[in-house]
C-alpha cells in the first residue's frame, strides 16, 4: 500500500510531545516494500516549520530528522512541478481548498497516491478528491 502523510500526521509521528503520538509512533517504523508512504516538498517544509516553531525543536535536530526521511527506502518523496500547481489551482477552486492544502493534495494525485492519511478536518470532510480530467 501506498499513502501519502499530511503535514500533521508526520508531525505526530516525529514527535512524542503529541498525545497523537501514541497511536502514530510506529508509523514510520513499519514501513517496508508493502507499506510506502509519500511526502513531498510542502509537507517537508510545513513539518519543519511546525517542529521548529511551534514544538520548539532546535533546528539542526529537525533538519536531521527530516533529512533522515528522505533517505529512507520506504517513503517516497515527490517534486512539484508547473503542472502540480495547476492541478492544486484547479482542486483549490472545485473543493474550496486552502492553497498549501491544495497543493498537497494535487501533489499526491499526480503521483497516483490513492490515499492521504491526515486530522485536517477539512480534508477528512471532504472524503474523497479526485483529479480533475483536463487542467488548463
Amino acid at each position: 500500500m501506498r499513502v501519502g502523510l499530511d503535514t500533521n500526521i508526520l508531525c505526530y509521528t516525529l514527535d512524542p510531545a503529541y498525545p497523537e503520538h501514541k497511536k502514530l509512533g510506529n508509523l514510520l517504523i513499519n514501513l517496508s516494500q508493502e507499506n510506502i508512504v509519500a511526502i513531498n516538498p510542502t509537507v517537508l517544509h510545513e513539518t519543519y516549520h511546525t517542529l521548529v516553531f511551534s514544538q520548539k525543536w532546535m533546528p539542526s535536530e529537525a533538519q536531521k530528522r527530516l533529512r533522515m526521511l528522505l533517505m529512507h527506502p520506504y517513503i517516497e518523496f515527490f517534486s512539484q512541478t508547473k503542472k502540480t500547481s495547476t492541478v492544486a489551482l484547479n482542486l483549490a477552486v472545485q473543493y474550496n481548498l486552502g492553497g498549501r492544502d491544495a497543493l498537497i493534495v494535487a501533489n499526491f494525485l499526480s503521483n497516483k497516491i490513492p490515499a492521504l492519511y491526515t486530522c485536517d478536518q477539512e480534508l477528512l470532510d471532504l472524503q474523497k478528491v479526485e483529479k480533475p480530467p483536463h487542467h488548463n
